[in-house]
């Protein structure tokens, strides 16, 4: 049941999927150990809290620290039908299940099968709701013949996987696989954000006339676009005040100014290219958890959003 103090978190269609997404999905990689401590404990109920609030998708990865273990203990006391699951089919290198080290990716339908039923096991779960070939360094191995999509592909035919695509940056390469017309969803990330929008002339157009469902990653900019103090995390040695610190900058100044939430800002920017339904973010705790949940919940005044364009340019989406 809804936790009653919290707005009630918009969903909307993943495209051609037909699931009904939460517009921030929960990105396993907050409960993974990468970015805090959270306990076996906390991690499960982190995991039945934000279901209660309407937060029942969960992205996992197994290059997201522990979090998919995690993952698998809380399924293990709740109902399958109560959440929806992606997950990766990490290709960052010849490393065991493709994961961060040197050498070539296996692209082989072999691996990607036993991968995705090794997978389950870990998840305590009989099938997937979504599978996405993860940060491959080359598209064309994964899309030729005994190659990674062909594997998954097997999978869905076997109901382990429901639908299958692809998680990467690399806008020629989303291009190419949606042309296979075998892909159902997609993720995108650090294209689409109040920093950069590129994805709205490659990516959005050609998702959008095949029906392919779109996740966005990086809506916040891994915390740049969060609202903390940049001035005080650059000083601490958190970041440097270049490149994508550098160009929010002056929005987080402006918001601090104006007394607007800059995570509110970020995310309901997202939330105005429809062609995106999903704004994957990783919560550490109960607090970030519910902080997203109320700023994707709550729309900006018009007048906000003027006074935006005033300073910084459009904030209107291209269709075309």
């Amino acid at each position: 049941m809804a936790n009653q103090s919290l707005p009630t978190i918009p969903r909307r269609r993943l495209g051609r999927t037909e699931l009904s997404i939460p517009v921030v999905p929960y990105g396993t990689q907050g409960f993974g150990n990468n970015f805090g401590f959270v306990s076996d404990e906390d991690a499960v109920a982190l995991i039945k809290h934000s279901i209660s609030i309407g937060v029942n998708h969960f992205d996992c990865a197994r290059c997201y620290g522990d979090s998919q273990r995690k993952l698998g203990l809380a399924m293990k006391e709740i109902p399958r039908e109560d959440v929806i699951i992606t997950a990766r089919l990490c290709c960052h290198s010849a490393a065991d299940w493709g994961g961060y080290g040197q050498g070539k990716p296996n692209y082989s339908a072999d691996r990607a099968i036993a991968d995705l039923e090794d997978q389950l096991e870990l998840l305590n779960v009989d099938y997937l709701d979504g599978m996405l070939i993860h940060d491959p360094h080359e598209i064309d191995p994964t899309l030729e013949k005994g190659g990674t999509l062909e594997g998954l592909l097997k999978c869905k035919e076997r109901g382990l996987v429901r639908f299958v695509g692809y998680g990467m940056r690399q806008h020629d390469f989303h291009l190419k696989a949606i042309a296979t017309g075998d892909v159902d969803l997609l993720l995108c990330f650090n294209d689409y954000n109040l920093v950069r929008q590129t994805v709205q002339d490659t990516i959005l157009p050609a998702a959008a006339e095949a029906d392919v469902g779109v996740m966005n990653g990086w809506s916040i900019l891994r915390g740049i676009l969060t609202g903390v103090d940049l001035d005080a995390e650059i000083e601490r040695g958190r970041w440097k005040k270049e490149g994508d610190v550098a160009a929010a900058y002056p929005i987080w100044e402006w918001c601090v100014e104006e007394g607007i939430s800059l995570l509110q800002l970020a995310l309901q920017f997202c939330l105005k290219e429809e062609r995106i339904q999903g704004n994957n973010i990783g919560s550490l705790n109960v607090e970030q958890l519910e902080a997203n949940v109320i700023a994707a919940s709550t729309p900006l005044p018009d007048e906000v959003w003027e006074k935006y364009e005033a300073k910084f340019g459009s904030t209107k989406v291209k269709t075309t």
